[in-house]
């Protein structure tokens, strides 16, 4: 199977975008090789980001986030505030859902409730996210479908709301 063509300029996005993500605890250590090998290949270069792309998923996960921070460090690339990061996932899962990528049991899957929100948007979302999968049947009861529709235009409210992170460029 061969990757995708990546430009150097998408690679560098896909680097920052990776960045914020992994600091939200939604990319894992182990997928962070694949991923600095998808950017050594689009033309983005650092000697630590080539180590990086030469661990296996099943090296030490702390191995692994020592490479990708270095490589980070040498692309100039900054490690994001923890919550700002959360608040980017966030708006990914709402862009998920409406696409139909994001099942509703993936969405109670995450602490979604701890994230510091800071719009009307994304404390609307929030609020309509069951704190996990075992609470969607208790929590919405017998009216999914209002509940599935509220979900809906409060995810397309926060996914038109304006970006943050690497996407607000």
């Amino acid at each position: 199977m061969t990757e995708p063509h990546v430009s150097a300029g998408r690679g560098h996005v896909l680097l920052e975008e990776t960045t914020w993500l992994h600091q939200a605890g939604q990319v894992c250590p182990e997928d962070l090789p694949m991923t600095a090998a998808v950017v050594l290949a689009a033309g983005v270069d650092s000697p630590t980001l080539c180590e990086l792309a030469g661990l296996s998923r099943d090296a030490d996960p702390r191995d692994i986030r020592d490479a990708f921070e270095q490589a980070l460090v040498e692309l100039g690339i900054a490690m994001p505030d923890q919550n700002l990061a959360r608040r980017f996932a966030l708006r990914r899962v709402a862009e998920g859902f409406v696409a139909g990528a994001t099942a509703l049991d993936e969405l109670a899957s995450d602490d979604w409730w701890e994230v510091d929100t800071a719009t009307a948007q994304e404390r609307e979302f929030v609020a309509l996210i069951p704190e996990c999968t075992c609470c969607l049947e208790y929590t919405l009861g017998l009216d999914q479908e209002a509940w599935e529709t509220r979900l809906r235009i409060a995810a397309l409210a926060l996914v038109a709301s304006p970006a943050i992170g690497p996407d607000s460029r």
